[in-house]
């Protein structure tokens, strides 16, 4: 059974990627012709989940020339949307490769900042696209104005169709949501670094990154609490218990988009009813397969399902 899945990006984007000979300050960069695609957490997540054979519909914000040029990208990808009216202009960012060496240099721009009247209107749209049993997705960055208990106030509102929030925030909305229990919240996902920094500790193996998730999830937090380790993998814990999946060694192009093709891919498994311990590895295998690919590319499926069988799964 395949359940609706519904992503939320309030801070979209449109992404350039280009290569230069060399990233120098003073002259001239001349660069490549750049790729373009539509971009921010939740609009890669739903680009992830078409990647790898299902559905989802993407929320998104937009505004001016630049949220046109986005719906447009997005209508030429296939991607069902649903869009409203947000504030200002919708962003720009850019990653240049020096093709010396390979480095990426990712410029992020902040996105057009919200004003408290902004966050009914994207509330209602939430609202009016979420149906019962929905798997909505909050990931990426919030934008400027928008408050750190957005993902609590999200969680409050799908609860009335009994829709499982999965949330994958970094900062003052990670650390908000990590202070109490949230009986909506089905699954948060953070990376390492955050996790050692709300744990208080070092998270040195995968088992001590499991006893931290625990604790979240017995602490009511979440329901499932997931902590990426680099090239280690993730780490899930829940109720039924914990594990730790890593991918084999793999060539590194680009980071870009693989937290997203990770939440894209367990979150379908998920949506399909598949055994946790398999959502993780799934999860995996697109993260691996993302950062074989070029700028925002994402995870192939040939290759997402190749690298799968390549992952190990522990119960810890």
């Amino acid at each position: 059974m395949n359940r609706h899945i519904l992503t939320i990006t309030l801070n979209p984007t449109v992404d350039f990627a280009t290569t230069a000979p060399e990233v120098v300050p003073g002259p001239k960069l001349r660069c490549t012709e750049p790729m373009i695609d539509p971009g921010g957490g939740g609009i890669n997540v739903a680009r992830a989940i078409q990647m790898l054979g299902g559905q989802a519909t993407a929320l998104i914000a937009i505004g001016g020339a630049t949220g046109a040029h986005l719906l447009q990208l997005l209508t030429q990808e296939g991607i069902a949307t649903v869009a409203f009216q947000g504030p200002g202009e919708t962003r720009q960012s850019i990653s240049v490769t020096d093709a010396r060496n390979g480095e990426q240099y990712r410029f992020v721009m902040p996105g057009p900042s919200w004003a408290e009247h902004d966050l009914p209107r994207a509330l209602r749209s939430v609202d009016q696209a979420t149906g019962d049993g929905t798997f909505v997705v909050l990931s990426g960055s919030q934008p400027p104005g928008v408050a750190k208990d957005f993902p609590s106030i999200l969680a409050a509102h799908v609860s009335t169709r009994q829709a499982r929030l999965i949330v994958d925030t970094s900062g003052p909305a990670l650390f908000h949501l990590a202070k109490g229990p949230h009986k909506t919240l089905h699954v948060l996902r953070m990376d390492g670094e955050e996790g050692e920094e709300l744990a208080g500790r070092p998270l040195q193996t995968p088992e001590d990154t499991a006893k931290f998730a625990r604790e979240l999830v017995d602490a009511g937090v979440a329901r499932m609490v997931i902590v990426a380790r680099g090239a280690d993998g993730s780490v899930l814990s829940s109720a039924e218990g914990s594990w730790h999946s890593v991918g084999p060694e793999v060539p590194v192009v680009s980071k870009v988009g693989a937290g997203d093709s990770f939440v894209g891919a367990f979150t379908l498994a998920l949506a399909r009813e598949e055994p946790l311990g398999d959502c993780l590895r799934f999860g995996v295998a697109a993260a691996s397969a993302a950062v074989m690919t070029e700028a925002t590319r994402l995870c192939d499926r040939a290759i997402t399902e190749k690298i799968l069988s390549d992952c190990v799964l522990t119960e810890l």
